[in-house]
């Protein structure tokens, strides 16, 4: 039975609906997210006794580690498949292993600026100007209604973006007579965009004449005793309606950062843990982040009375150090930090370091989004030196972290290092490390210090990984140098807008002509196109 009379009260008062429901801990992680067709049937079972508790491991250590649980009523069964998926790909359960990876439901697009639209799949949204349906939980539903969809409209289904003649001699479909080869017949552009945005309406839920027409020809079909076409007349039907089927778009679920049950209690014991004179007000925790010596980036979280402090995040590109060298990267960090923060309080001008000087802006977008629970500051935090430093490493880092502060005069501010394998505290001219009990509130406020530097610092490095991937498509482009490169990217800042532009705009650019512009605005399109196809 539940642990807490905040869970039985919740159980009871469960509806009899599809929905998607959210396991929390203590701390309000979110642990499990699942889906189910009868929310008050499925989560029960999670209390009640039953053979399974008696052999399967992880699910005891997931009903012991609940606290807290929420749910979500949506429409239909498809539609929490749909919420189940984006909330776990959001928060990362540690107790789910599907829906872990960046793979997402797939999605039809078409773009009406096309010379000959089509409808492709794909599984990303782009602000390419195109339309977007979906996302759709059944696959195969989806790969069915296309095909009929097309039959229905004459629409093509090649893959070429503006098809010639050669390739209508190869055209399957051409020759079934299921497309109107507007490529070679008598068919003008407006009319052929008519049969597409009728599609559209089609996909958009106008598709009630055809589901009758079909049904009629399947009890039709089932009279005559020919029971394949009509058992494949109705799969046809089943799959229009469930890619039809409206369903709801959700909306970022407002979860937060987990925050300590009593912030002030693990303060107070952290400090006389640590033989702080008073608790630490104000944590400042770093880790670094790189993949091989490439992408080297740090984090720094700020803590203030045991709560994220997110405007006074920063993020930091390393800019001296070569190769793979962690103590480095820390070590520059600490000194640009502090190096920067002393400048600050003295009223000194600063360099212009946009990664550690300024808020990070997605953080600042996304807490204005959400509610956040407990008290939230009006400004930020004015610049002033933290009760306690926390380096996400062992002796090495926390070396040098040392060294860097003694340097700027700051060796009187207190820093430990936490080392993740067994939750170890490392303090400078201490031997041994300090162990806490792993059921403390202390050790649970530098874990999530801790989680939360690794967590900017891994989403940082991410960023800039994705962002050259992006970047290094212009590399395959003929005769393009680095200049011409860092000109188009100064001009229009990613690859992503770069495609929206059009070919004057990229013409506009020092180096481009209005030949070589066209021929950019081609080859971006034609790896876009490819790209879909692989997806």
């Amino acid at each position: 039975m539940p642990a807490n009379e905040q869970i039985r009260a919740k159980l009871s008062a469960l509806p009899h609906k599809p929905g998607v429901y959210l396991m929390k801990d203590r701390f309000g992680t979110v642990i499990y997210v699942g889906k189910a067709l009868d929310l008050r049937k499925r989560v029960n079972q999670y209390f009640h006794p039953s053979r399974r508790h008696g052999w399967d491991l992880k699910l005891n250590a997931l009903v012991e580690a609940i606290h807290d649980l929420d749910v979500h009523v949506v429409r239909s069964e498809p539609e929490a498949l749909l919420l189940e998926g984006k909330l776990i790909k959001e928060f990362q359960p540690r107790y789910n292993v599907s829906f872990k990876d960046d793979k997402r439901f797939l999605l039809l697009k078409v773009n009406l600026n096309d010379p000959i639209p089509r409808f492709t799949l794909t599984r990303l949204r782009q602000e390419d100007g195109a339309r977007y349906f979906g996302p759709f939980p059944n696959a195969g539903a989806l790969r069915g209604t296309l095909a009929t969809m097309r039959r229905q409209f004459n629409l093509r289904g090649c893959r070429p973006l503006t098809p010639t003649e050669a390739d209508h001699k190869h055209c399957l479909y051409g020759n079934l007579k299921w497309c109107t080869a507007p490529c070679i017949n008598n068919v003008t552009h407006d009319q052929y965009l008519d049969q597409v945005r009728a599609a559209c309406d089609f996909l958009g839920g106008q598709c009630q004449e055809l589901c009758a027409q079909l049904e009629d020809e399947m009890r039709k079909a089932a009279a005559k005793l020919d029971f394949e076409k009509a058992a494949e007349l109705r799969d046809t039907v089943a799959n229009l309606r469930a890619t039809t089927r409206k369903t709801e778009k959700f909306t970022r679920v407002p979860y937060t950062l987990p925050l300590a049950i009593d912030p002030v209690t693990d303060l107070a014991e952290l400090g006389r843990a640590l033989g702080l004179p008073k608790p630490p007000e104000r944590i400042e925790g770093f880790d670094i982040s790189n993949i091989s010596g490439t992408f080297a980036v740090a984090s720094l979280v700020v803590f203030r009375h045991g709560r994220p402090d997110r405007a006074n995040y920063r993020r930091f590109k390393m800019k001296t150090v070569v190769g793979q060298d962690d103590f480095a990267c820390m070590a520059e960090t600490i000194r640009r930090r502090y190096t920067r923060l002393l400048k600050e309080q003295q009223g000194e001008p600063t360099t212009d370091d946009p990664e550690a000087g300024r808020p990070i802006v997605d953080e600042l977008r996304a807490l204005l989004a959400k509610p956040r629970e407990g008290p939230r500051d009006a400004n930020p935090s004015p610049p002033t030196l933290p009760d306690l430093i926390l380096i996400d490493g062992g002796k090495g880092q926390l070396g040098r972290a040392v060294e860097e502060l003694r340097k700027l005069g700051l060796e009187h501010i207190p820093v430990i290092g936490l080392a993740k394998e067994f939750e170890e505290i490392h303090r400078p001219g201490q031997a041994e490390p300090l162990r806490l009990d792993h059921r403390t509130g202390a050790l649970k406020l530098l874990q999530r210090v801790r989680d939360e530097s690794h967590r900017l610092a891994n989403s940082y490095n991410a960023q800039l990984r994705l962002k050259k991937i992006s970047e290094s498509i212009l590399d395959e482009f003929p005769g393009i140098g680095e200049q011409r490169k860092a000109a188009l990217l100064r001009r229009f800042g990613s690859v992503s807008r770069l495609r929206l532009a059009t070919v004057e705009e990229i013409a506009e650019v020092p180096g481009f002509g209005g030949r070589s512009a066209a021929d950019l605005k081609v080859f971006l399109t034609a790896r876009e196109r490819r790209n879909n196809e692989q997806t």
